[in-house]
């Protein structure tokens, strides 16, 4: 079975290729890249106008599963990743229980397999329970498919037990991906420290929280020669910190989130709990220091954080609500709106940061439109206008601060092993 994909235009980041080009799929596994003449083909699929990439790589994502479906179930971030283009996504291991045992990553992966729309990867806990106490078995979690360790949601407060972790995730060759946060710091705050929370009467949550943790951890992995991965970073301090991290040595690699690169804490105002989310949207200042690190090539990967959340969660004071926004559905046109019209990067660099990129801090074979690779593959209308609805989101969580925003850049269809597994409604 030969399906053509043609007159796209073709972004392969992962052997520098750019141009029109057709891309041929043999039994779901991409035959070549290029132009297809005088072999039999037994379908075609008309890409005039659109762009062909690999299919979305998400490392740093929330599926609720098990313990919390009311809020998201496995099957349902699934296919709101695939509607947002994604065929690869890192799930955290925030669940109950955590993904810190053999069960609840077999659990997972076979929940996943028999959905079978798009790659999902567990992530196992640091320590067990997420308590930051005692680490976990990771040589049998690696074994068991876990592709990363963290205790997102949790920093690891206590510095031995980071050193040791690192130190024997460096042995399975598997990334530690971190929450950086002194809970001493940001204690009860709510959003971002600054005018607008002093305007609210809110706690607010200091930069310092976020960029002293990273700081900490950094010269920890220095000193043990082991790569370490932050997630959402988003404070000028922390970009600071890890620019110079990454001229001492460079096995420090990063994150950012649509959502810290395109809003402020301008959003919380009249108390809006869908712009709640941690660590907090930050000031303009923080925002333009996070467009400068993408400028300087620091930016290592594009991650969602999709936090879906069901309603009473949300509907409630600020203060009681949940942190987190449900990001598969509008992160490539968040990115597209917000870096690449404004010119901050080329679209081939995000597309980049959102697929071969972060798969290779993961040691994912995803990401590529290499010959023999997986036809994983996302159709993109980079110039369609839509405005943001979240009532039409495919995720439980519709709990999402770009509701009646105006967005440029539109998924049309998502491949998976060659299936098409999302198709737009026309």
């Amino acid at each position: 079975m030969r399906t053509v994909i043609r007159n796209g235009y073709v972004i392969a980041p992962s052997n520098d290729f750019e141009g029109f080009a057709d891309v041929s799929i043999v039994d779901g596994v991409i035959e070549m890249v290029g132009d297809v003449e005088g072999v039999s083909i037994d379908e075609e699929i008309d890409a005039t106008g659109l762009v062909v990439a690999p299919g979305f790589v998400d490392i740093h994502a929330h599926l609720r599963d098990p313990g919390f479906t009311y809020k998201e179930t496995i099957e349902t971030g699934m296919r709101a990743a695939v509607k947002g283009g994604f065929t690869a996504i890192c799930c955290m291991p925030n669940t109950n229980p955590t993904i810190d045992n053999i069960q609840t990553v077999e659990y997972i992966k076979s929940k996943a397999a028999n959905v079978g729309i798009c790659d999902v990867y567990p992530i196992g806990t640091i320590t067990k329970g997420e308590k930051g106490e005692e680490l976990t078995d990771m040589m049998s979690l690696k074994e068991a498919g876990c592709v990363a360790f963290s205790d997102d949601g949790r920093p690891v407060m206590n510095a031995e037990v980071l050193r040791k972790a690192l130190i024997y995730a460096e042995d399975l060759n598997v990334p530690l991906t971190l929450h950086e946060e002194d809970l001493n710091i940001s204690g009860d705050g709510v959003v971002n420290e600054g005018k607008i929370a002093f305007e609210l009467g809110l706690k607010g949550i200091p930069n310092v929280s976020e960029s002293s943790i990273i700081a900490r951890d950094v010269e920890i992995a220095k000193s043990t020669n082991t790569h370490l991965h932050i997630c959402h970073v988003s404070t000028k301090e922390s970009i600071d910190v890890l620019k110079k991290a990454k001229m001492d040595s460079g096995r420090i690699t990063f994150e950012v989130t649509p959502h810290h690169l395109s809003l402020t804490d301008e959003e919380i105002k009249d108390y809006n709990t869908f712009a709640k989310v941690n660590p907090p949207l930050r000031s303009k200042e923080d925002v333009k220091a996070v467009h400068g690190a993408f400028s300087l090539g620091l930016v290592d990967a594009i991650a969602t954080d999709h936090a879906p959340h069901d309603e009473d969660s949300k509907r409630c004071t600020i203060q009681n609500a949940a942190f987190g926004i449900s990001g598969f559905e509008t992160a490539f046109a968040v990115v597209n709106t917000y870096l690449v019209e404004t010119g901050v990067v080329s679209l081939a660099d995000a597309i980049a940061l959102m697929t071969v990129k972060p798969a290779r801090i993961f040691h994912l074979d995803t990401g590529t439109l290499n010959e023999g690779s997986s036809a994983n593959i996302v159709l993109i209308d980079k110039n369609r206008e839509w405005v943001v609805d979240r009532n039409k989101f495919v995720s439980k969580g519709k709990n999402t601060p770009y509701h009646d925003k105006k967005l440029k850049g539109a998924i049309v269809k998502t491949f998976y092993k060659g299936m098409i597994v999302y198709s737009e409604e026309v």
